[in-house]
C-alpha cells in the first residue's frame, strides 16, 4: 500500500466510457439517448394509466406501478452520466458522487428482482389459490412486500460504499467503464479488497439464489396447477396471464448474469462486451418492461389506446 506521508487522496475518478469504441462514443450515445426517453415516457404512461384508472387499482398493477417508478430512477441515475461522457467528454466524475450513483444504482437493482419476485407471487396467488386472492393480496399486504424489497436493498447495499469509504486511493483513477460499477471501483483501490470482493459476491448471489429460487417455485407451483386444469382454454388463459411477467424475467436477469459472470470468470470477454452489456442491463429492462405489459395486458392496452 501507498505511503500516505508521499501520496495524497484522489478526489475523482476519470470514466473511461467504452473502452475501445471512444471514436463510436458520439454515435452510441444516439440509442442510450433514446432508450432513456423511451423508458421515461413508457414507464410514466404505466403509472399514469393506473392511477387514472379504478378498474387497474389491483395488487398485480400496483406491483407493476412500483416496478415503472423504480425503473425510472433507475435509467434516471446511469444514462445522464453516460450522455455526457458520450457526448460532452464529461468523464470526471467526484470520489463521493461516484460512491452515490454506486449505491443507488445497486439498490435500485436489487428493488427490480424484489418486485419481479412480487409479481411471481402474485400470479402464483392468482391462478393456484383464486378463491383467496383478495384476502391475501390486500393494499396493506402490496404495501409491506414494496416496503420490504426497499428496506431489503438499501440495507443489503449500504455497506458497498462504507467499505470503498475506508480504502487508500492514491494513483489509480481511471474506470474502464461507463458508470460507477462497484467492483470497477474497488479494483483501482490500493490495499487489500478481499473483504470488499467478498461481500460484493456475496450480496450478488444471495439475491440472485434467492430471488431466482422464489420465481422458480412458483411457476413450478403455477406450471403444475395449469396443468391439472380440463380445459384448454383454461390453461392457455392461465399461461398468458404469466407471458408479460417471464418476458420481463429474462429481459431482467440475462444481461445480469452475464455481467456477474464475466468479473468473475470471464477473462477473456473484450472490455468493450461486458461493458456494453452491463450498460444493457441498466437500460433495456425500464424500457422494454412498459412495452412489454402495454402490449401483452389487455386492460392496460385498451386503456391506453
Amino acid at each position: 500500500m501507498a505511503d500516505n506521508a508521499t501520496h495524497s487522496y484522489i478526489s475523482s475518478f476519470f470514466l473511461v466510457g467504452i473502452p475501445g469504441l471512444q471514436a463510436f462514443h458520439c454515435w452510441i450515445g444516439i440509442p442510450v439517448c433514446l432508450l432513456f426517453a423511451l423508458a421515461l415516457l413508457g414507464n410514466s404512461v404505466i403509472i399514469i394509466t393506473i392511477k387514472v384508472e379504478p378498474s387497474l387499482h389491483q395488487p398485480v398493477y400496483f406491483f407493476l406501478c412500483m416496478l415503472a417508478v423504480n425503473d425510472m430512477a433507475l435509467v434516471s441515475s446511469t444514462a445522464p452520466k453516460m450522455l455526457g461522457i458520450f457526448w460532452l467528454d464529461a468523464h470526471k466524475f467526484d470520489f463521493s458522487i461516484c460512491l452515490a450513483q454506486m449505491y443507488f444504482i445497486h439498490t435500485f437493482c436489487i428493488i427490480e428482482s424484489a418486485l419481479l419476485v412480487a409479481m411471481a407471487f402474485d400470479r402464483y396467488v392468482a391462478i393456484c389459490i383464486p378463491l383467496r386472492y383478495t384476502t391475501i393480496l390486500t393494499t396493506p399486504m402490496v404495501t409491506k412486500l414494496g416496503l420490504a424489497g426497499v428496506i431489503r436493498a438499501t440495507f443489503m447495499v449500504l455497506p458497498c460504499p462504507l467499505l470503498i469509504k475506508r480504502l487508500p486511493y492514491y494513483t489509480k483513477y481511471v474506470i474502464n467503464h461507463a458508470y460507477c460499477e462497484h467492483m470497477a471501483v474497488v479494483k483501482l483501490a490500493s490495499a487489500n479488497t478481499l473483504i470488499n470482493r467478498a461481500y460484493g459476491i456475496s450480496v450478488a448471489l444471495s439475491v440472485m439464489v434467492l430471488d431466482l429460487g422464489l420465481i422458480a417455485t412458483s411457476y413450478i407451483k403455477i406450471l403444475q396447477a395449469v396443468f391439472r386444469l380440463s380445459s384448454q382454454n383454461a390453461r392457455s388463459k392461465a399461461l398468458g396471464t404469466c407471458a408479460a411477467h417471464v418476458c420481463t424475467l429474462l429481459v431482467s436477469y440475462t444481461p445480469a448474469l452475464f455481467s456477474f459472470l464475466t468479473h468473475r470468470i470471464g477473462k477473456k470477454v473484450p472490455p468493450s462486451i461486458h461493458i456494453i452489456f452491463a450498460s444493457l442491463y441498466l437500460l433495456v429492462p425500464p424500457t422494454v418492461n412498459p412495452l412489454v405489459y402495454g402490449v401483452k395486458t389487455k386492460q392496460i392496452r385498451d386503456r391506453v389506446v
